[in-house]
């Protein structure tokens, strides 16, 4: 039985980071899992800037509701789910990734969850599990499941190779340089006929 194992910010939906940046003016909160390959290096980066700008969950929560997924996505992810089962796989947080699910029909996601004071200061985080995309991809393989993966950043990569087969979508011209064994799309009708085939 196969199963598609997606990426979430990048793929079907903008970096949640990146936007609340651009509404902020605060530049290095543009850094990513695209830029920075270490995710807590990344989380505790993060911390620290909306520490020092007195900016909280709240603030954040208000940029996502104005944000929508990718034109295409939701179209995509029900053609999807037409022919097989799909679970999103991200390293976000679900206090952030509620209102898209609902925007993108309440696909299955699995995420991380922010530890937030009364006041809505983010104090920390909580990983599902450590590496949890390639963990998750390897426990879905141990209970039988074939799984075939897309994603766009580095910590996508390791799904991906750990998949039947996997997909760069829209990712950085280092990372499709550093992996030029890997399909790469920009379209979802291209990503789409890709997993199509693969399954």
């Amino acid at each position: 039985m196969n199963i598609v194992c997606l990426d979430m910010e990048g793929v079907l939906v903008p970096e949640i980071w990146i936007a609340f940046s651009r509404a902020t003016g605060i530049e290095e909160l543009k850094r990513t899992t695209r830029d920075e390959p270490d995710y807590d290096k990344l989380m505790q980066f993060r911390l620290a800037i909306l520490k020092e700008h007195k900016l909280g969950l709240n603030e954040i929560k208000q940029v996502i509701s104005g944000i929508d997924p990718f034109p295409g996505a939701k179209d995509f992810l029900d053609a999807l789910r037409k022919k097989t089962q799909v679970l999103i796989l991200s390293d976000t947080f679900e206090q952030f990734a509620a209102p898209l699910m609902e925007k993108l029909g309440m696909p299955t996601l699995f995420c991380n969850t922010l530890e937030v004071a009364s006041d809505g200061e983010i104090t920390g985080y909580r990983m599902r599990i450590a590496n949890s995309k390639l963990s998750t991809v390897r426990a879905l393989q141990s209970i039988g499941f074939e799984t075939v993966a897309a994603g766009d950043s580095f910590n996508d990569l390791g799904m991906i190779r750990a998949s039947k087969a996997g997909f760069l979508f829209r990712s950085t011209e280092k990372i499709k340089a550093d992996n030029p064994d890997l399909p790469a799309y920009e379209e979802f009708s291209d990503l789409l006929a890709g997993i199509s085939a693969a399954l």
